[in-house]
């Protein structure tokens, strides 16, 4: 595969089924451009330019597939599912990709899939090369992620009134999505930028990397997509949360690399810091912890893909334990570098601030716990 290229592998088209070893091949395909133009100091740049990604990464991404993973091919998308998505994440979630793939390339995307197929051949082939940036405004102030928490309210004609809150990439977005609340139920509409009675602010965030926006309607006209209900916007949200469950445990995997490498470096009272009894139990307790969480978040994924019965709660399971995860090793790592990690010029802040706004990302973990029970009959 040449660099900047739609990603095949042994000659396959887009849209078949692909091995273990192909799923690796897509990987590290993904790995690579993250090494190369996702570093550090690429994240600072683009943190520190104020825009909310980096337009030149985000089409080199693009072009391998990536915003296009779970889109028909019908639609100029790669038809992968849920596997092939939480392994590319892995790798974004490592090098802290600041990009809209999980808003625009995950939950739009997933949610598009289900709508019509004239909605589908307007809206996804932009979506999928990248040149559309889509994002849904789903919840209220509340940020329940749930029905309960839809603030929206629509018109017999359209119209909406009301705040739609935690909308990521959503001051800048060319497609917005609402969850709003009918007559009939929980709908969905299409609302473009700059109609009146729309207010998009760009909101206070912790994590620079993961922008999000609150958006405010007045009567705002909008035009309902047919077919689209709280059952469609639930199946986005699973796949959303395989995706941010894929970025945690790369985030997770990846601080912790980091935090083992200073250990064995870094030398006081004439000893390698990671050969102190304290610090051994600290990080034999983190690998338990990102290995457990890699699984879960594998183990969603791939009962996501299988169609299994059993696929909400895993992925409810993968919800709570790889945010969780990713928290604590990042906390943990910040210890264990000691002072030098609390400056802003360690990469474990940056890592510490992606775990946190994650942890309230999609619904928070005892939601996640509260879902995964149920599945399980408690």
């Amino acid at each position: 595969m040449e660099h900047g290229s739609r990603f095949t592998v042994n000659g396959k088209a887009a849209g078949m089924a692909i091995s273990a070893v192909e799923r690796a091949a897509l990987r590290d395909a993904v790995r690579d451009l993250m090494t190369r133009e996702c570093t550090e100091q690429d994240v600072r740049r683009v943190m520190a330019s104020g825009d909310d990604y980096d337009p030149g990464l985000w089409a080199r991404l693009a072009g391998l597939g990536a915003a296009g993973m779970i889109i028909d091919p019908a639609y100029g998308g790669m038809g992968f599912g849920a596997a092939e998505l939480e392994a590319v994440t892995e790798e974004t979630g490592a090098a802290l990709l600041p990009s809209p793939l999980i808003s625009s390339g995950v939950l739009a995307a997933g949610l598009l899939g289900a709508a019509a197929p004239d909605v589908r051949e307007r809206l996804l082939p932009g979506i999928a090369d990248g040149t559309t940036i889509a994002t849904v405004a789903l919840t209220g102030p509340a940020g329940t992620w749930e029905p309960d928490g839809v603030a929206v309210e629509a018109s017999a004609d359209g119209a909406l009134t009301g705040e739609a809150a935690y909308v990521t990439h959503g001051s800048g977005a060319d497609v917005l999505l609402v969850v709003a609340r009918a007559a009939d139920g929980v709908g969905v509409y299409e609302i473009a930028p700059g109609t009146r009675g729309l207010t998009r602010t760009a909101e206070d965030v912790f994590d620079p990397t993961v922008p999000l926006a609150r958006l405010a309607f007045d009567a705002a006209p909008a035009r309902r997509i047919a077919g689209l209900g709280w059952p469609e916007v639930a199946g986005a949200l699973d796949l959303a949360l395989i995706a941010l469950a894929g970025e945690q445990v790369g985030g997770a995997r990846r601080i912790f690399e980091i935090t083992v490498d200073y250990l064995k470096t870094r030398i006081q009272f004439g000893r390698q810091i990671g050969s102190f009894q304290a610090l051994k139990h600290y990080a034999a307790d983190l690998l338990l912890e990102v290995e457990s969480a890699t699984s879960a978040a594998r183990h969603a994924a791939a009962e996501h893909a299988a169609g299994s019965a059993a696929a909400g709660g895993a992925v409810a399971l993968a919800a709570f334990t790889c945010a969780e995860a990713f928290h604590t090793t990042a906390m943990y790592a910040i210890q264990m570098h000691g002072g030098i990690a609390f400056t802003w010029e360690h990469p474990a802040h940056l890592f510490l601030r992606r775990a946190r706004s994650g942890r309230q990302m999609f619904g928070g973990s005892p939601q996640h716990r509260e879902r995964y029970l149920t599945a399980k009959g408690a």
